[in-house]
């Protein structure tokens, strides 16, 4: 009779093996960090001595969960921002507030918080992706659980990298230092396609490749992305990371909302596994993931919870429900997924995708003893079947909570007993939680409170300060350009030709300033559109100075370029008001007695108006400067022009205009 460290006894054993053995009255053999042994409790026990036998009779003996994607220090930003669009949600609120609070503390805090939450809730083996990743790799690995850790990289400034080129050689550190550990895997994160170049996507390709680790990547998580790809590059999205080699790596897909056929088949040509994640993909309204057709043409598919930031928790007995069920109303299709596949993609078929089925998954003689035990006599699920010998996957996929979990076990080594947590200290993470979720709403607040400092936390824009003289003057003869244009003293420098479509967002209290969103056509000789750019202008309401009559000095902050939508703008700012402004702009730049100008012709068409304005500016960085300036306009306007003073406007043409509630 052989001698093991414990004995698991008389419980209801789900192996989730490949032949899908379950023993009503089981038994599980564990020595060291494996499974030596699975069956029924009597030949277990005629075989195995144990120092520690557990009895396991009216409970689930079944292999831990896995959640295939997840970013861990993300839970210290649950429910901070909810019920936004995916967009506006990531660049408004997470990547602001963690471009504020993200270092190695928070992400320490904030992995370990998650790993509690995991591990009484029964998952045993995740794939994380987030910054600053060797501090969550060694805090799983002290929490005690298994891991694929994979580093993030971006094509613009993260929180522990100034630049894409600093992301790569932490990565490559991180690899080297990780690789080999007994519950670490470490991977390769570029972001996704959208916010990685060709380059990074296949620099990150060859730091995989070259140390035989995985890469893991979102891709297709929303419509947007689709389109995007499209439009710059002609291509669909899988198609142009193939290309690129990517899939050379092995590679774990998150989210695959919006793949087709032809990128459902690429994928599985290159042996991608997808991390399926319902609740985040429903909650950001970015759609269902056609998991039908990706079983159907084979694609390792897993499950995965996405961050606490976006679903709220980390319950993959909540996950696994919701996959099971979307996708049959998605389909009208009951048997789609059933509960017992719906169980195997939480745990082998989950193991598998991210490469790990050859130790975790299942319960069989050599893998790794990673395992939960569940109570079976909760009133939520109460009674049992035994007719249907698949009910027990249906109790467990559609019945049992996460806080059915008694113990947890990883390489064999108990995290959890009876509810109690072994490796991490619940009190102080909660306590740590809570303070910094205070820093963080003072943060939001004093952000919230100041439009600037709103518009400056989206962060991957440049503020420039600008100083301007400007005069607007209401003309009704179209030739005082030209006698401007043709004057001795002024030589024409450039002419351009825009459509300026602007909407303006006021707040109540008008101190904070005005944003304006700009889209500027650029128009040919022959009245077509050529190219176009968008813009954000923030202005103060106050004017720095008046010179002369209306020869204004104005103070601006231009953030540039406006590189979202203006609906997220709209949703992000949330004004009190807004005001639409669109005009026909003849632009000149000039020199009057060698100083340079900006001659502009308006004609406003909404709202609709007979209005028509000549506008001069100049920028200027000084007092002196400005009145200087300020008198060569002036010299312009009256002396050239013959324009009255009384035709001179103060106002900025959105207070010229009526404006929406």
């Amino acid at each position: 009779m052989e001698t093991v460290d414990i004995l698991l006894t008389g419980g209801m054993v789900l192996t989730m093996n490949g032949v899908m053995d379950r023993y009503a009255d089981g038994a599980v053999a564990i020595r060291n960090d494996s499974i030596v042994a699975v069956g029924p409790t009597a030949t277990i026990q005629a075989d195995y001595r144990a120092k520690e036998i557990i009895d396991c009779r009216g409970q689930l003996v079944m292999p831990g969960l896995v959640n295939a994607h997840t970013h861990m220090p993300m839970t210290l930003l649950r429910a901070m921002a909810d019920d936004l669009r995916l967009d506006v949600w990531l660049m408004g609120y997470m990547m602001p507030t963690e471009r504020e609070f993200v270092n190695e503390k928070f992400c320490r805090l904030g992995t370990e918080l998650s790993c509690a939450e995991m591990i009484k809730g029964g998952t045993t083996l995740l794939a994380d992706m987030y910054y600053y990743e060797s501090e969550v790799a060694a805090t799983i690995a002290g929490a005690g659980l298994r891991a694929i850790c994979s580093q993030t990289v971006l094509k613009f400034p993260a929180p522990d990298a100034d630049s894409y080129e600093d992301s790569l050689a932490y990565t490559r550190e991180f690899v080297q230092e990780w690789k080999g550990h007994s519950l670490i895997v470490p991977s390769v994160a570029p972001h996704a396609p959208y916010t990685c170049t060709d380059e990074i996507l296949q620099a990150c390709a060859a730091i995989a490749i070259d140390y035989g680790v995985p890469l893991h990547t979102h891709i297709l998580e929303t419509r947007q992305e689709a389109d995007d790809s499209w439009r710059e590059f002609e291509k669909k999205v899988v198609n142009r990371v193939a290309d690129l080699g990517v899939f050379e790596a092995k590679t774990i897909a998150a989210h695959c909302v919006h793949v087709d056929t032809e990128q459902i088949m690429l994928l599985k040509q290159h042996g991608v596994a997808v991390a399926h994640n319902p609740t985040s993909n429903l909650k950001l309204a970015s759609g269902i993931a056609p998991v039908k057709e990706m079983l159907e043409r084979g694609i390792k598919l897993a499950v995965g919870t996405d961050g606490a930031a976006s679903n709220n928790d980390l319950d993959m007995f909540e996950e696994m429900r919701l996959a099971a069920m979307l996708v049959k109303g998605a389909t009208f299709d009951p048997v789609v997924l059933p509960a017992k596949d719906a169980l195997l993609m939480a745990t082998r078929w989950g193991a598998e995708a991210l490469g790990l089925g050859e130790i975790t998954g299942s319960l069989e003689p050599g893998k790794r003893a990673d395992l939960v035990i569940l109570r079976r006599d909760p009133l939520h699920n109460v009674p049992h079947f035994e007719r249907d010998p698949h009910s027990v996957y249906s109790q467990v996929v559609y019945a049992a909570h996460a806080s059915d979990v008694q113990h947890t076990m990883v390489n064999g080594q108990w995290l959890m007993r009876d509810r109690e947590l072994l490796t991490l200290d619940e009190d102080r993470i909660r306590s740590e939680a809570s303070g910094m979720a205070r820093q963080i709403d003072q943060f939001l607040i004093e952000r919230e409170d100041n439009v600037l400092n709103k518009l400056v936390a989206i962060g991957g824009v440049h503020q420039e300060e600008s100083f301007e003289i400007q005069v607007k003057a209401r003309i009704e003869d179209d030739s005082l350009i030209r006698d401007l244009l043709e004057h001795s003293l002024v030589s024409v420098v450039r002419h351009n030709h825009y459509r300026q479509y602007d909407t303006y967002f006021l707040f109540s209290d008008e101190q904070q300033g005005r944003v304006r969103y700009r889209e500027d056509d650029f128009i040919d000789e022959h009245g077509q559109l050529i190219s176009a750019r968008t813009r954000l202008t923030y202005t103060i309401p106050d004017k720095a100075a008046e010179f002369d009559e209306a020869v204004l000095l104005s103070h601006s902050r231009f953030i540039a370029p406006a590189d979202r939508p203006l609906r997220f703008y709209r949703e992000y700012f949330q004004a009190n008001r807004e005001c639409e402004i669109q005009k026909d702009r003849l632009r000149w730049h000039i020199l009057y007695k060698g100083v340079l100008f900006y001659l502009n012709y308006d004609r406003i068409m909404v709202p609709e108006t007979d209005a028509r304005f000549i506008e001069i500016k100049s920028r200027t960085w000084s007092k002196g400067d400005a009145e200087y300036k300020a008198a060569l306009t002036t010299e312009m306007l009256t002396d050239i022009l013959g324009i009255p003073s009384d035709a001179r406007v103060r106002l900025e043409y959105v207070d010229l205009c009526p404006y929406s509630p």
